[in-house]
């Protein structure tokens, strides 16, 4: 029960934390605001104010195309499941010595023999070149917006301090 209880208080500050930062489609997506920067102070300086302005949208973009490359690698797939399977299946069922026929089998013997097959089968998987699509294409994708995206007015009295 208690489990629970820290699940939902988890749920409940993503979503205040991380759900409310999240902008409307109409205002990520206002082609009335694209235009080219002038130079590249321009273009810092919007990728500065955008990356703030629009990081739960950026956020959301890096979690569609890590969902995206997870879906088009099934081998990465099966091994992550793998491992993080029998991870939890060892926990789970084997947390004392038991005896097979003539021999002791420990939860030192189970993970090595998870690792043994595991890790192998993870690199096999290339995940580092999955990992690296995701930092570029994410990249990519984020300052392209963020360059692009004129901010809008209050970005003019985000300096402003309230008396």
């Amino acid at each position: 029960m208690d489990h629970l209880i820290r699940i939902s208080d988890t749920v409940k500050s993503f979503r205040e934390s991380r759900l409310s930062a999240l902008r409307s489609p109409a205002e990520f997506f206002d082609y009335n605001r694209v235009s080219r920067p002038a130079d590249f102070t321009q273009a810092t300086t919007r990728v500065t104010y955008n990356a703030r302005y629009f990081s739960g949208n950026y956020g959301a973009i890096v979690a569609v195309l890590a969902v995206y490359a997870l879906l088009s690698n099934p081998l990465l797939l099966i091994s992550l499941g793998f491992l993080v399977g029998g991870f939890t299946a060892i926990n789970k069922w084997a947390p004392e010595p038991m005896q097979v026929g003539e021999h002791v089998v420990t939860q030192k013997s189970l993970y090595t023999g998870l690792f043994v097959i595991g890790l192998p089968l993870l690199w096999w998987s290339s995940p580092l070149g999955t990992f690296f699509w995701l930092v570029g294409a994410s990249g990519f994708l984020i300052l392209g917006h963020a360059s692009l995206m004129e901010p809008g007015v209050e970005s003019e009295y985000s300096g402003i301090q309230e008396v």
